[in-house]
């Protein structure tokens, strides 16, 4: 073991930490610290990535959207290879770019190695101990791994995948089987059904994205089973291999009755953790909760106040604008130690992109009748505006929750096309405190563009909230 140098500031994790450092810091001693690829999860095996794939899984479906506007196109085929090579050859030089421009400054060096504490201010990188005044922790997280028989067996790990390997396949399985019903294992349906394969989904619960809104979880689980395979309430226990060598995955239901789905690759998409264990958090004094997430103030701190945190390693949301904001907030705090400002976690929104998009922001119906909060609901059919009639849209729809006393929206859940784009109008009326009221009728909705669906479900919650003031 060789002692190694002193830095002002130690950074663990190349994504959203490594865009704390800035031209603010060119007098400062810099240590980044990644074991895995150089720009973190997003950009090589996460957001980026996936969504690149949903592009022309987006183009592969659209025939049946065709098909209900009387034109009749046909799918020839999709080039696997050729889109995941496409893919990557955009990704992975901006990775190794990004990792030549910080190894090429002089004030920083990066260490490729995994980062372990010693004491509060000690790491143990590889064979080399380096001290730090402040550090940081955006070590990210990892696929959870379930205790499963079979998962981890050697002889067929080449056909069981994550989310953070089964992008960069060779090609197209004919059947693949997903064990998890959230976001990855929705987008993935999306992806591998789009683009040819037979998708297999094995979930626990009896519906996909259980903790969407009520409504919004039953109809896309309604609507995915028109492309997938849905076997809910069934727990997966084993994979095992068949006598002609493909893979099984042995399910039980509630009942204790047994059932076996073949697939050519299995894909693990039962949720994530954070990299907190690989750390020796201990050492440090930092607290974690029971779910392994370093415990943060308003201001990012952990429980050892030199020490910071930031993304998925203290967030349990796994969202990349959450990291980023977050990274923002580290980087002033650092800089300006007097003057702390604080992360504002109150209306952070999430989208799923797979088909049909999903996208919310605050409280979700069986949250405000669980907490007892007023309320009242709107839904606003996409059919029911002009965009939505010209696309023969019958199937989605806006859900708007409101307090009737404030006229301020408590939650916003969309399901449909552009859902990601148009969850952007109820984030910012409920991040500024505006009034339904005044969103809706305040300002030009540009007809017939589709965000109308939002002006006409705001304007219908407001007169939800009127009806529930004159019987109050």
């Amino acid at each position: 073991m060789t002692t190694g140098d002193s830095f002002d500031i130690a950074i663990i994790g190349s994504g959203s930490g490594n865009t704390i450092l800035g031209k603010e810091y060119a007098d400062k001693k810099v240590a980044i610290i990644d074991s895995g690829t150089f720009g973190g999860t997003c950009l090589n095996y996460g957001c980026i990535p996936s969504k690149m794939y949903v592009i022309p899984a987006d183009f592969a479906s659209s025939v049946g959207d065709a098909a209900r506007v009387d034109v009749d196109l046909e799918l020839a085929g999709a080039d696997f290879r050729s889109i995941r090579d496409r893919i990557f050859g955009r990704i992975d030089p901006i990775s190794r770019s990004g990792l030549a421009f910080r190894q090429g400054l002089d004030n920083t060096t990066v260490f490729t190695e995994e980062a372990r504490f010693v004491d509060p201010h000690t790491l143990q990188v590889g064979s080399r101990q380096i001290t730090a005044d402040q550090i940081v922790l955006a070590a990210g997280s990892r696929p959870r791994v379930p205790n499963l028989f079979g998962i981890d067996d050697p002889r067929w790990s080449d056909r069981i995948h994550t989310s953070d390997t089964i992008m960069r396949i060779d090609e197209l399985p004919e059947r693949l089987v997903i064990l998890g019903g959230g976001f990855i294992a929705a987008e993935f349906a999306h992806i591998f059904s789009a683009l040819g394969s037979k998708v297999t989904i094995i979930n626990r619960s009896g519906r996909m994205l259980r903790r969407e809104d009520l409504d919004i979880s039953r109809q896309f689980t309604e609507e995915l089973a028109w492309r997938a395979s849905l076997r809910m309430s069934e727990e997966t226990v084993a994979i095992e291999e068949d006598a002609g060598g493909h893979l099984t995955v042995v399910t039980v239901d509630s009942y204790g009755v047994d059932y076996m789905y073949p697939g050519d690759i299995v894909l693990n998409a039962t949720g994530r953790i954070p990299n907190s264990d690989r750390l020796n958090l201990p050492a440090a004094g930092v607290a974690v909760d029971d779910d392994g997430f370093v415990t943060v103030d308003q201001y990012q701190r952990s429980s050892v106040g030199h020490i910071w945190a930031l993304g998925d390693i203290c967030y349990p949301g796994f969202l990349k604008h959450v990291a980023n904001a977050e990274a923002r907030v580290v980087r002033h705090n650092l800089l300006h130690p007097d003057s702390l400002v604080a992360a504002d976690h109150r209306f952070v929104p999430h989208a799923v992109f797979s088909s049909p998009q999903v996208a919310a922001v605050g409280a979700t119906e069986q949250e405000l009748r669980q907490s007892e909060t007023r309320y009242v609901a709107f839904t606003q059919k996409y059919s029911d505006v002009a965009y939505g009639w010209a696309m023969e849209d019958d199937s989605h729809f806006v859900k708007l929750l409101g307090d009737p006393v404030t006229r301020t929206l408590l939650g916003a859940h969309i399901i449909g096309p552009q859902a990601s784009t148009l969850i952007q109008t109820a984030i910012q009326t409920m991040t500024f405190g505006q009034r339904v009221d005044d969103v809706a009728r305040g300002q030009y909705w540009i007809h017939p563009a589709l965000p109308e669906v939002m002006e006409n479900a705001l304007l219908g919650l407001a007169g939800e909230m009127d009806t529930a003031g004159k019987e109050a």
